[in-house]
């Protein structure tokens, strides 16, 4: 985080950061922070708060903390807490020394909270989860006060205490502010803050059976970090009040101001956390990091490149209005940034034996092949040409439709850095009618780059492999995972999945450097899209190659 100079205020939390350096408020600091939750993976929305508070960091030359929010134990994980810290690594960020819990705060919370109870401003409550939900009220009807509300603070405390130590159950009670039940916001009407959960916690062990609740914990942590810019989603716009009655009324040696921003909505995806777990425990992807999954390992695995991700969150911009962004721009991020670093390669996805009878048999010859067609300086290789051939087998038809100019009986095409060719016939499976086989004859003066080869003027232009020279290898196929644009809405989502969403080809023909492909590695097969190296599901020298992005802004169609 050293560039000290400001980018430009692109947003308005950039305009508020730059405001309160121009003024002084924040005495020459800033210091932002991401605190997820130990509990899951991280989903693309996630990137944009990422790409959002550590890059305001950078621009302004504060300092951005990595803290984890890990107050539920009963649903937190090492897993999560690893990969969190794994994809935000892998996105390009470094919090330096500023790793943080909010476990390393419960013993200051504690303190907090028995300071509260001294002051009259908490209490302890026996009232079950359901009465304190009755007791609530709702937006037209104001609460009514507990039972326990006036219970004397020397009561409390020792109730306190004595939760802390472990003598009742969970549920049993729970310590509520004692702010508002009247209040129009129903985030202050007397909260709670801490509760029972006999439950280990995976970084305190046993050491605590009482929690903090999140808006408690939360505020506290920021404060205790100094952080000065604390920016939520919208959904904790109400909370504000919440957060800020606790920092002005606990001894915190710091004072944040809380921001918030519309999340990211994306169409064709979920971004519940819930919903991401029950695709996951329902079986209907396969893991956390199925290439399907709006999670970075996901997005990750299918072969997004942390520059498109942070292209992409740059391109949406951060507002107040909430939106529902297109997943084409996010594809289009991708496109544009795989154009610039993925080498060419050439594979045959769907293969169909191509035969060219009058070249000689057990001959074969170089074609050169350019790395990449704008960049010269890739240099290129050199492919084998022989007798036999693969093409894709759409690129032949027996009957061709009107505006077909690759092969089909008696049409020409140029196999592309090689010769022009001619269909003779083709066989077919007697049984399902499939062409097996395509027979043609070549212009042996027709050689891409040689003298005379332009006077050969044909339409079709199609890619191609040696059946000899090349290797096998796994391609696959993605669609969006669901067919509806807004699955988000629905009632129920499960029947909106897109049962065409991956299409596995077994049988592919790949240049045979190919299979030497480190796991991650990003190609453009020409034609075919972007593709990225799978070394999880890659074996026994067989590698699995998954399409990142189709080369245009369209659904990948089925070939």
């Amino acid at each position: 985080m050293s560039n000290p100079t400001p980018a430009p205020a692109t947003n308005f939390i950039r305009n508020v950061v730059s405001e309160d350096l121009a003024s002084g408020k924040t005495g020459g600091r800033i210091a932002t922070r991401f605190p997820p939750e130990p509990n899951g993976y991280l989903h693309i929305g996630h990137a944009k708060s990422i790409c959002l508070n550590f890059g305001i960091a950078r621009d302004f030359g504060g300092v951005c903390h990595m803290r984890f929010d890990d107050t539920n134990p009963a649903k937190e994980d090492t897993e999560y807490a690893d990969s969190i810290l794994d994809t935000v690594r892998w996105l390009g960020f470094d919090w330096g020394e500023h790793l943080y819990y909010a476990s390393d705060y419960f013993e200051r919370c504690y303190q907090y909270a028995e300071a509260l109870i001294k002051a009259g401003k908490a209490y302890v409550d026996g009232l079950s989860a359901d009465e304190i939900r009755a007791h609530r009220g709702n937006l037209t009807e104001a609460g009514k006060n507990s039972p326990w509300r006036d219970r004397p603070a020397e009561e409390s405390l020792d109730l306190f205490r004595r939760m802390r130590a472990g003598e009742f159950v969970d549920g049993a009670y729970v310590l509520r502010l004692k702010i508002d039940m009247a209040s129009p916001n129903l985030n202050l009407r007397d909260p709670a803050i801490y509760r029972i959960r006999h439950v280990p916690h995976w970084r305190t062990g046993t050491t605590w059976c009482v929690y903090p609740m999140y808006d408690y914990a939360h505020a506290i942590s920021d404060a205790e970090e100094r952080i000065t810019h604390s920016i939520c989603t919208l959904e904790f716009e109400d909370h504000r009040p919440l957060y800020d009655w606790v920092v002005e009324n606990t001894p915190v040696p710091g004072r944040p101001h809380q921001y918030e921003f519309a999340r990211l909505n994306l169409t064709y995806t979920v971004m519940s956390k819930r919903k991401l777990l029950e695709l996951v425990e329902e079986g209907h992807v396969n893991g956390w990091d199925d290439p399907r999954m709006p999670t970075l390992v996901g997005l990750r695995r299918r072969g997004y490149t942390p520059e498109s991700i942070r292209l992409f969150c740059d391109r949406i911009g951060v507002s107040k209005a909430d939106s529902l962004i297109d997943v084409s721009v996010l594809e289009d991020c991708l496109r544009t940034d795989l154009n610039e670093r993925a080498v060419r390669r050439i594979a045959v996805l769907d293969p169909v034996r191509l035969v060219i009878e009058n070249y000689p048999e057990g001959q074969s010859e170089n074609c050169e092949v350019p790395n990449h067609p704008q960049k010269p300086e890739w240099g290129s290789r050199s492919i084998p040409f022989s007798r036999e051939l693969v093409i894709e087998r759409e690129d032949f038809m027996a009957e061709p439709v009107k505006g077909f100019f690759r092969l089909s009986p008696g049409a020409e095409v140029r196999l592309r850095y090689a010769y022009v060719v001619k269909c003779t016939g083709f066989d077919t499976d007697p049984d399902t009618g499939a062409v097996t086989e395509v027979r043609c004859t070549y212009h042996p003066d027709s050689r891409s780059g040689t003298p005379g080869a332009d006077a050969y003027k044909v339409k079709g232009n199609i890619h191609w492999l040696s059946l000899e020279h090349s290797s096998e290898a796994e391609v696959r196929l993605y669609d969006r995972l669901f067919s509806d644009p807004n699955p988000g809405g629905a009632d129920d989502y499960r029947p909106l999945l897109n049962p065409h969403s991956i299409q596995r080809r077994p049988d592919c023909r790949i240049e045979s450097a190919l299979v030497q492909a480190r796991d991650g590695e990003k190609f453009q097969f020409e034609r075919n899209g972007y593709f990225s190296m799978d070394g999880a599901a890659s074996r026994d020298g067989r590698p699995v190659f998954n399409r990142a992005v189709t080369l245009r802004d369209s659904w990948a169609k089925p070939r």
